[in-house]
């Protein structure tokens, strides 16, 4: 039962972490830190500071939830565990691999839990899906299409902003791109061709699409956009079988889901809050609970490894304005950007 501290009061903690920590099972909602006081207060938390500072250095703030903007998540992450706070930071929990070690070894030498909040890995669906797999469900997997179609940011946002760590592969590629990962048992992949959009010169990415390829021969089709209609869409193809996700693939939650079988048997999941089930887990194990499911460092690690080989991977195209592209040879794999 710890008390919890919220650095940033945007869209997500208003909507999903502060609700969850209010119906949690443990949990306190004790401060948020905000700019804008009155959002603060709108999250009903005991104190309110207008310095991120102020907060940590509350004795009675015990786990930290970082909500910023993605390029401000390394800074608070390391500031909180120095603090002596646990912390619990959104997703992509660092903007590159070598981000994400340097954090998890600030976490470490202090002693203090670091989970990265990809929300929908607590879900039953998710966590099912991953043992299915894993016990070979559908036997050796072979192909995995993977994409997350988002809508389109209002101008002025942080995700229409590189320098803030905005784009569609950070945002809604980040569950894309763990789903295929944790369809391949967690193995390293390489890029083998990419190609990526961008709303605007200098802007972040609108959208990215690529090809990975895992030990063994598998491969992933992986795409995310965030230019229009909201569409989610993950199948797994193996040897011995199929399996699917019914819309909305990643996102779960807030409607009742499906999880289809080869032959079309299925499982049905109610309408539930992985927000709440995720804030309990990590409450728990604050508390020494050592059963309890989180999002592991070496998961972490390697997401944002993947993501860092397939911005490697792209080029400016001068010849095609906004575009990014393979690089020659890649298409057969000779240029093929390696983890």
């Amino acid at each position: 039962m710890a008390n919890w501290g919220f650095l940033g009061a945007g869209s997500i903690a208003a909507s999903s972490l502060a609700p969850a920590v209010h119906a949690a099972d443990g949990p306190r909602l004790h401060a948020v830190a905000a700019s804008d006081a009155r959002r603060a207060r709108a999250l009903d938390p005991a104190r309110v500071y207008t310095r991120y500072g102020d907060l940590l250095d509350d004795p009675g703030v015990e786990v930290v939830y970082v909500a910023l903007h993605n390029s401000a998540h390394r800074t608070w992450v390391e500031r909180a565990v120095r603090a002596g706070k646990h912390v619990l930071c959104e997703k992509p929990l660092g903007l590159s691999a070598a981000e994400v070690a340097a954090m998890t070894a600030a976490a470490r030498d202090a002693g203090r839990l670091l989970v990265e909040a990809a929300w929908n890995r607590w879900h039953p669906r998710t966590r099912d899906l991953e043992a299915m797999i894993a016990g070979g469900a559908a036997g050796t997997v072979r192909t995995v299409t993977s994409r997350f179609d988002g809508l389109a940011p209002a101008a002025g946002n942080y995700r229409r902003d590189a320098a803030l760590g905005g784009g569609a592969l950070y945002d809604v590629g980040y569950y894309a791109v763990s789903a295929a990962l944790a369809a391949f048992g967690w193995r390293a992949p390489r890029v083998v061709r990419a190609e990526q959009e961008h709303w605007e010169v200098g802007s972040a990415d609108s959208a990215t699409r690529f090809l990975l390829e895992f030990p063994g021969g598998g491969t992933a089709e992986v795409g995310c956009s965030l230019v229009g209609g909201r569409s989610e869409t993950f199948t797994v193809t193996g040897t011995g079988g199929s399996l699917a996700l019914d819309q909305p693939a990643f996102c779960a939650g807030a409607a009742p889901s499906t999880l289809t079988v080869t032959g079309g048997r299925a499982r049905h999941y109610p309408a539930l809050d992985p927000y709440r089930l995720m804030v309990e887990a990590v409450d728990a194990a604050v508390g020494g609970d050592t059963g309890v499911h989180l999002v592991v460092p070496a998961q972490s690690l390697l997401i944002a490894a993947t993501l860092d080989a397939v911005r490697g991977h792209l080029r400016p195209d001068p010849a095609d304005g906004h575009r990014g592209r393979v690089r020659p040879g890649a298409l057969d794999g000779a240029g093929a950007t390696p983890l």
